[in-house]
């Protein structure tokens, strides 16, 4: 295997302030990434040569022996630790990088998103459905000309967010279900191409509920699906998920969120007309479902032939079946855009 055809180690891309330039275009041959990161003896990332760099500086007259601060770049774009690949990958399209630094608060080199490792670095072989054809009735005035999946968040729809999110984690085929205002979300996304997957579309003709519309996939599925809401704001880490359920040789895989409900009133538990014990504002923790699942192409078979179907009435004809259901608990961001309250706190959070 080359240089050029698997990611570099991170460490094989710094050089120090004090290198040669003939030095930093070793590391950048080596490493295949076209790029070397300058670091000073803290790690914190000073500046960055690419081989444009490099070429530039030479044809200004600067030599294979002087450093390479000489040529390299003191000005670039960096991110924290807290942008996730997916949108790291919009940042490198919207702006044609072909990398971005990760660096923690004191400025060091953390972790280097690339977009040949965004787009190109893997493949599951694993499709997704997403679903995309509620009227979201909850939201109000708020859907009256606009599907739910298609409102916009920050610069982009909701929809959108989730594709680069599947396509960072190497999901390359994606169906969306679609029946409310169809034709928005396809001419919005095509045939996937501008995102860089394969899209097509699964057209409910009346509403098959979440579970219903996986009898319209064209075919079953050789790897494990994917199957989402089309509302959801979220980071998940797909690539944990399929790794959870492959390891428990699960049936079926959801994706957990842990939900407190806070008793505003102190509690009395009470038997047999006397009071036995008092707490004080309880906190209740309830396991909720996400609305995100792995599954076995196996399970399609559950699904009944016609008729309107959930994804929770497959999973409890996976437990009627006898079949392993796994659980993966979420600890990434999450939130479900139903209601007018929930789409607002998103939007500032955009902000």
């Amino acid at each position: 295997m080359t240089a050029s055809s698997q990611p570099a180690p991170l460490e094989a891309l710094i050089v120090s302030p004090e290198a040669s330039i003939r030095e930093a275009m070793l590391t950048i041959d080596r490493s295949g990434l076209e790029v070397a990161l300058v670091c000073d003896a803290r790690r914190r990332l000073v500046a960055m040569a690419t081989d444009g760099d490099i070429r530039r500086a030479l044809l200004r007259d600067a030599t294979l022996d002087d450093t390479i601060m000489v040529a390299a770049n003191s000005s670039f774009t960096t991110v924290g630790p807290e942008v996730d690949q997916s949108e790291a990958m919009r940042l490198m399209l919207q702006r044609g990088y072909h990398c971005i630094p990760v660096l923690d608060a004191q400025g060091a080199l953390l972790h280097l998103h690339t977009l040949k490792s965004a787009l190109l670095g893997h493949d599951t072989g694993s499709v997704a459905v997403v679903m995309a054809g509620g009227k979201g009735e909850r939201l109000g005035a708020l859907t009256y000309a606009i599907p739910k999946p298609m409102l916009p968040v920050g610069d982009r729809p909701i929809l959108e967010r989730i594709v680069q999110l599947l396509v960072s984690h190497g999901i390359r085929r994606v169906y969306l279900s679609v029946n409310h205002m169809a034709s928005m979300v396809e001419d919005h996304f095509g045939d996937g191409s501008k995102f860089h997957c394969r899209i097509e579309y699964l057209r409910e003709r009346t509403a098959l509920g979440t579970g219903g519309a996986l009898r319209l996939l064209p075919e079953v599925p050789t790897h494990p699906l994917l199957v989402m809401n089309g509302d959801l704001l979220t980071n998940v880490n797909l690539t944990r998920l399929f790794a959870l359920h492959r390891a428990g040789n699960h049936a079926a895989t959801v994706a957990l969120r842990r939900h407190v409900v806070k008793v505003p009133y102190g509690v009395c538990k009470v038997d047999a007309g006397h009071v036995i014990a008092l707490e004080e504002k309880p906190e209740l923790h309830y396991d909720i479902n996400a609305g995100i699942y792995v599954l076995a192409p196996s399970t399609l078979a559950l699904v009944p032939a016609d008729g309107p179907f959930t994804m929770t009435g497959l999973l409890e004809a996976c437990l009627a079946e006898g079949l392993v259901v796994g659980a993966y608990p979420m600890q990434e961001s999450w939130q479900d855009i139903g209601l007018p309250a929930e789409f607002e706190t998103a939007q500032r959070r955009m902000e």
